[in-house]
Order: C-alpha cells, then sequence, then structure tokens
C-alpha cells in the first residue's frame, strides 16, 4: 500500500521513541510538523527530511524543492542540503543518475542551496529511483504548523494541485491524450514545475502567521487536517474562494481525481490574524504571487475540517496513488 503512515500508527510506534531527551529541541516529530526546530547559538536551526520515488521523470527538482519547502514553510531560510540516492539494480543507472544528479544540481541552484553530502547505492528491490533529502536553514522565528488560533483567517497561495497537475502531465501523458486533453494543456500543465518553490511566499508571510504548513500528499486537504489536527482548532473553508487553474481543472477531470485531494506541492498555507489579511495579500501581489483568503480557524470540535458543509474528521489517501498501483 502507498502512502503515509496513520497518525494512529505514529503516536503508537513512533513519537514516542525519540531516544535521548534534549532541552534545546524546540520542534520534535509530531503530527502534522514537518521539520524539526533546534536552538543553537546563532539562532534556530530547522531540519526536514522527505523521501519522492514516485514522479520519475521528476524527482531530482521535485525532491530539491520538497525539502525547501518544508524549511520555509518553517519561517526559516533553506540553505543546506544532504542526498541519498537508492538506483533499481537493473536500470541503466548511468543514464539514470546523470538525470537525477543535473536536477539536483540545477534545482539546488535556482534554490540557492548546497548539496553538502550524501549518499548513493543500488538496489535491485527497486522498481523506480528512490531519493531521501534532508534539508536545514536558520530561523530567526520558527513557525509551526501547529500554531493556528481560532479566529484567524486561512490564506491559500498559487492554487490547489499544482504539485499534482504537473505529476499528472508528465506521468501519465498518455492517458490524458485517450481522455482528449489537449495538446497544449499538457505542455503548459508540465510546467508547473516551475512553480513548486513557496520559498519565497514563505519569507513573505513568516513574520505575522501564527502557522504555516506546505500541503503534499493528500493535496490541500490532507495539509489541512494536518494543520488543524496539530494546532488543536477545526477549519472551515469556503472551496470556492480556492484558486484552482485551468490546466488542473482539464488535467484532474480526465484522470478522474480531486484536485483538493492530490499533491501539492507549490502552494503553502498560512494561518494569519484577522488583522494582517488585507497586507499580506497585498504583500504577495506585490511580489507577483497569486493568494486568497479561503477560510476561517474555528476553536476545536469533533470534525477537524469543514469544507463548506463537508465534514472531513479523518486524513484522506492521494487520488494519484490509484493511478500507479
Amino acid at each position: 500500500m502507498l502512502g503515509k503512515v496513520s497518525p494512529e500508527d505514529l503516536a503508537a510506534h513512533v513519537f514516542g521513541r525519540t531516544g535521548a531527551p534534549d532541552d534545546s529541541v524546540i520542534q520534535g516529530p509530531a503530527y502534522g510538523e514537518d521539520a524539526a526546530a533546534i536552538s543553537v547559538p546563532e539562532g534556530t536551526l530547522v531540519v526536514n527530511s522527505d523521501p519522492i520515488s514516485l514522479a520519475v521523470g521528476h524527482v531530482g527538482t521535485l525532491g530539491i524543492n520538497v525539502a525547501c519547502n518544508d524549511v520555509a514553510a518553517s519561517g526559516a531560510d533553506p540553505q543546506w542540503l544532504t542526498a541519498m540516492i537508492f538506483l533499481p539494480g537493473e536500470s541503466d543507472t548511468g543514464v539514470v543518475l546523470e538525470e537525477i544528479t543535473t536536477q539536483l544540481h540545477e534545482t539546488a541552484l535556482e534554490r540557492e542551496v548546497t548539496i553538502v553530502g550524501g549518499h548513493s547505492e543500488y538496489n535491485t528491490s527497486l522498481e523506480r529511483p528512490l531519493l531521501s533529502l534532508t534539508c536545514m536553514g536558520m530561523a530567526d522565528r520558527f513557525v509551526p504548523t501547529g500554531g493556528a488560533t481560532p479566529g484567524d483567517h486561512v490564506i491559500l497561495t498559487k492554487g490547489a494541485a499544482i504539485e499534482g497537475t504537473a505529476i499528472l502531465a508528465t506521468d501519465f501523458t498518455e492517458a490524458l491524450r485517450s481522455a482528449g486533453v489537449e495538446e497544449g494543456v499538457i505542455e503548459r500543465a508540465s510546467q508547473f514545475y516551475d512553480d513548486l518553490s513557496v520559498v519565497p511566499e514563505s519569507a513573505i508571510l513568516r513574520d505575522v502567521a501564527t502557522a504555516m504548513h506546505d500541503p503534499t500528499e493528500g493535496g490541500l486537504v490532507d495539509g489541512l487536517i494536518e494543520l488543524a489536527s496539530a494546532s488543536g482548532v477545526s477549519i472551515r473553508i469556503d472551496t470556492s474562494a480556492i484558486p484552482i487553474r485551468p490546466e488542473t481543472i482539464a488535467v484532474t477531470e480526465a484522470a478522474e481525481v480531486d484536485p483538493l485531494q492530490i499533491f501539492g506541492s507549490g502552494a503553502l498555507v498560512a494561518s494569519v490574524p484577522p488583522e494582517a489579511v488585507s497586507g499580506m495579500l497585498e504583500s504577495l501581489a506585490a511580489a507577483g504571487i497569486e493568494a486568497a483568503d479561503v477560510g476561517t480557524v474555528e476553536a476545536q470540535s469533533e470534525v477537524p475540517l469543514f469544507l463548506d458543509d463537508r465534514e472531513i474528521a479523518e486524513p484522506v489517501r492521494d487520488d494519484l496513488y490509484a493511478l500507479w498501483e
């Protein structure tokens, strides 16, 4: 089965087994928190680790962006990366390794981060390359996933399913063509890989945001559930306010997947005090970043997420997984 370990299994088997206690740890493992925060003499060191295995043609590009996004969404400036590369034993490994490391290098240059180490090896049990990246950066103010408070508003940048749209356009091209999606739409959708970074908007929002989170697996729905659960609140979303690009609508309708429940890198979810909403939207617009006020934070109830009148009480499974299985 593909997908994340459930919150229940994390609580039962992971979060209580973290080795020696250390008072310098500001944020350790917790549901919804994608990065650790450690107090060091220079400030706060933010650290994140993430695997990437499914978007074969762009695994290096995705890997750098996803790792950097989690650090940026925690209020830090991504600076250093380590990369572990696992290659299928039966592949033309020289060609595959060249492609992956070129993607890693070029994307790291774009994000102005340095790859400082890692590991590479072959594994005959793998059917596709697997990357595991760790990103580190320094923050003046750590912004957790679990900081939203009732009364806050929810700002979403760029839109839903940017990553998922790009994956559909590149990993499922023939299926989209067979479903009648126009070539121009597929081509434009494949270029969404250029929009995956949330580093710029994180830098704008981090001084006022009470919480920030980048929706990845499970899309916007799962990202919002994680933010609500980590914060001990409920979130109410006006789905008509969610930006969804026309290319996303076209490819998700053809693939019969929900754009709110597929990989969502490229968007940033931030909770901000109500008095800061207009200023933040203006600052984002001035930087050329589309953003919208899509909902509000409420006191915790039995349901963490309301999409209009739809109640979502449990994490969802990413709709794209069924296409790979």
